[in-house]
């Protein structure tokens, strides 16, 4: 059994609830807009449910290597404690620095904009008034929830993660209405000319970013009771679950709307909806996107803030930030330091790019942190580990080459912003030697 310090957080989580997360956390809005992204990149509904498989699998692939990660250190702060504990506190510093200051709170405000505007159009509030104060009130509502717990944060995320699996299964069952039973040719055959090679692997990308967020529950493992085995179950049970759901998806999407007009779909749930049932559908499927963009910012915002928790107690972060309130066993000031973060990015308009400056460091945190499984399986070769990622060395190698192989698509495809990520990353040297120089003054 783990033992934990007094201050330390509670093990409230069951399984239930962190395999909520993990649908939570990786459901967003990008099934509701990016299959018809992937359908303009190949020339077959066949095409189309083939590359969202492969994207499932590869990223299963990875969520059973964070499976293992997470029984042998089921901690508060995911990657960076891998990180710290293989390669050293500056390697952890520098992916702390780059997502939990900046890609956490830019993917919150990002979101929280994306939910103001499908919340506006759902109730008919003017957007240039409304969307950036419904965003803020989002993220002051978030964080003020969890300000009283993982309980009460866990509670909020089942309900929207609940409905926005509920949004998925209304989009199903109207593909498959609209389809009328004629659901072979629909799916494959297609007359729009045959797609380069190229074309085909680069509409893996958007797939995979679909994919991304299955690491919050990692984030979050110090909450989860009987870590060693809930863990292993929920990032399975989860990744399982939102496989299926993106096949269903696109399947009903190709049923409803053909490969032809889900390609030139600007927003394919709400153009299917409203085929069925007209405006109101389309009111109701935004509602839903809705939904499922609200949780992810729960998710997210939960997660980071025990990322910064973990780093404040480390000292390279502001060390009250480190505290974990001894009543409601939440991390309150990295809670509100992040949400008042997300704030300020939200209203500025600026996290658009910073999402972009910050994608290739994101994505090499992925590639290190499942490295460091290598480190674990060397060092710790007699330690009994309550879960093995199978196939072993096989899927991380796996995982790791497609992630470098998408990160050197993604610089390929735009050598500014991976520029900008890398710039970013480097400059996280000189504010970690500072801030460890400080530390050094202030216990003298």
């Amino acid at each position: 059994m783990l033992t934990e310090p007094a201050n330390a957080y509670a093990r409230r989580l069951n399984t239930w609830d962190a395999a909520m997360i993990v649908i939570g956390g990786v459901i967003g809005a990008g099934i509701f807009l990016t299959p018809a992204t992937v359908a303009r990149n190949t020339s077959s509904g066949t095409e189309v449910l083939i590359l969202w498989a492969i994207g499932g699998l590869l990223t299963l692939a990875g969520v059973l290597c964070y499976a293992e990660l997470g029984a042998r250190r089921p901690q508060a702060g995911g990657i960076y404690v891998y990180l710290r504990e293989a390669f050293g506190l500056l390697p952890a510093f520098l992916f702390g620095w780059t997502m939990a200051l900046i890609n956490y709170p830019g993917s919150v405000a990002a979101v929280a904009t994306m939910f103001a505007e499908y919340l506006c159009a759902a109730i008919g509030l003017p957007p240039l008034l409304y969307v950036k104060p419904v965003a803020v009130g989002a993220i002051v509502f978030i964080v003020g929830v969890n300000l009283f717990g993982i309980r009460a944060g866990a509670w909020m995320q089942n309900v929207f993660t609940v409905l926005k699996l509920a949004a998925i299964a209304l989009l199903v069952v109207a593909g498959l209405v609209l389809a009328h039973g004629q659901l072979g040719p629909v799916l494959v055959v297609d007359a729009a000319p045959p797609v380069s090679p190229w074309s085909f692997v680069g509409a893996l990308l958007p797939v995979l970013f679909t994919y991304g967020g299955f690491h919050y529950l990692n984030d979050l493992a110090g909450e989860v009771r009987n870590p060693q085995r809930t863990l292993p179950r929920a990032l399975g049970m989860g990744m399982a679950g939102v496989l299926i759901c993106y096949l269903l998806a696109n399947f009903a999407y190709l049923a409803g709307l053909g490969h032809a007009g889900l390609a030139v779909s600007q927003a394919p749930a709400a153009d299917l909806m409203r085929r069925l049932f007209g405006e109101h559908g389309a009111t109701v499927i935004a509602v839903g996107i809705a939904c499922s963009t609200f949780g992810y910012c729960s998710i997210a915002i939960a997660g980071g803030a025990r990322v910064l928790q973990t780093m404040g107690a480390d000292g390279v972060f502001f060390r009250a930030a480190g505290r974990v309130d001894l009543r409601t066993r939440a991390p309150q000031i990295a809670l509100a330091l992040l949400g008042a973060w997300a704030v300020v990015l939200t209203l500025s308009g600026s996290f658009n790019q910073l999402l972009n400056y910050t994608t290739v460091g994101e994505w090499l945190g992925h590639v290190f942190g499942i490295g460091t499984l290598f480190w674990y399986r060397k060092h710790f070769i007699d330690q009994p580990a309550p879960y093995r990622v199978p196939f072993y060395p096989l899927l991380p190698l796996v995982f790791v080459i497609t992630v470098f192989g998408v990160i050197v698509a993604s610089a390929i495809h735009a050598p500014g912003d991976a520029g900008m990520s890398l710039l970013i990353i480097a400059l996280g040297v000189p504010v970690y030697y500072g801030w460890r120089w400080l530390e050094g003054r202030r216990a003298v």
